[in-house]
């Protein structure tokens, strides 16, 4: 089994009634409840209903990024509910990400303060580097050539993350992280931070169980985060989605859980965080309740052993980026 490496605590909230998800630390006391709500691919007019239901359902994580195009969305919905006042700020748990075509220092700031501005927030809770790849700078979020290829940068994105640690020193964000980073890359910023990563957030799942970036987040009190823990949605080769794998399947009928539940709780009980996106809000009730039941031990070895090293989120967009973190197969 799995040894968490953040230290467990409960959430506080004026509303006792409402159920919570426990949350973790980061090593600077930042409080992070081990479920959240992902926005990617969230349309923007359903966002605003999705995080209010998020909410109301005991939510209090909220994961977004700029290029996942429905900020403003997400930030009408939250002042809504503190208008309300349902919950106050110092409750919720907000993050969002510096997105490649803002990897230039003098671009960090003026794109965390378009997200704060979007938000309708003073802070954010975590800031993410989307990822270690600049593109050419601009408000162009892919900006190409006449041939249609992505305008790469030659930044170094620990020139990014001197930036982003003045964010923290002006009180504009809590903390900050790294997003779809291997090994490599990590170690690197962590032989130059002044103020080290956080978290990482990154793919993983039963085809990808990512235990040896684990262990090194787990080294340097980096808390590890899951941005998609239901795997591929379609059929790849002999890859097929983890909901209708059969194993799933057969532990999903055996717990009285959805496969979904199954594979958010593998995570959960590896000691890990989970963004999970979905637009139901009694999907939402039993992400906050996944803790509710627990995988035996033989179980989560049948999960474990199911790992292929399978990617879905493989960056092609970028293929060819001298920093590109999954084009040599790094961990």
């Amino acid at each position: 089994m799995y040894a968490p490496c953040a230290k467990v605590c409960l959430l506080d909230d004026r509303d006792a009634k409402t159920k919570l998800a426990r949350t973790v630390k980061f090593y600077n006391g930042v409080k992070v409840p081990i479920v959240g709500l992902g926005t990617a691919d969230l349309e923007a007019h359903i966002t605003a209903r999705c995080v209010k239901d998020a909410i109301d359902a005991g939510i209090r994580h909220i994961d977004c990024a700029p290029i996942f195009c429905n900020q403003e969305e997400v930030g009408q919905a939250i002042k809504e509910k503190i208008d309300e006042g349902l919950i106050k700020r110092e409750n919720l748990y907000i993050s969002s990400k510096l997105w490649d075509s803002r990897h230039g220092p003098k671009w960090v700031r003026r794109s965390l303060e378009e997200t704060l501005k979007q938000l309708q927030l003073d802070y954010l809770d975590n800031y993410v580097m989307h990822t270690p790849m600049g593109f050419k700078d601009g408000f162009e979020n892919y900006p190409r050539n006449n041939r249609g290829e992505i305008l790469f940068s030659d930044i170094d994105y620990v020139d990014t993350w001197h930036a982003m640690e003045t964010l923290v020193d002006d009180g504009l964000v809590r903390s900050i992280g790294l997003a779809n980073f291997n090994a490599e890359q990590i170690e690197r910023i962590l032989d130059v931070a002044r103020i080290p990563p956080a978290n990482l957030q990154v793919e993983c799942h039963p085809y990808l169980t990512q235990k040896k970036l684990m262990d090194l987040c787990c080294k340097h009190n980096i808390v590890f985060m899951v941005s998609n823990p239901t795997g591929p949605k379609k059929k790849n080769a002999n890859i097929i989605p983890l909901k209708n794998n059969p194993k799933i399947l057969c532990l999903a009928k055996k717990y009285g859980k959805s496969a979904v539940e199954i594979l958010i709780r593998y995570q959960v009980q590896r000691g890990n965080v989970v963004m999970a996106k979905t637009t139901q809000k009694d999907h939402m009730i039993q992400n906050v309740m996944i803790e509710s039941f627990k995988l035996c031990r033989k179980d989560v070895e049948i999960l474990d052993l199911m790992n292929c090293n399978f990617r879905s989120k493989t960056l092609a967009y970028a293929s060819g980026h001298p920093y590109h973190p999954f084009e040599n197969d790094c961990i």
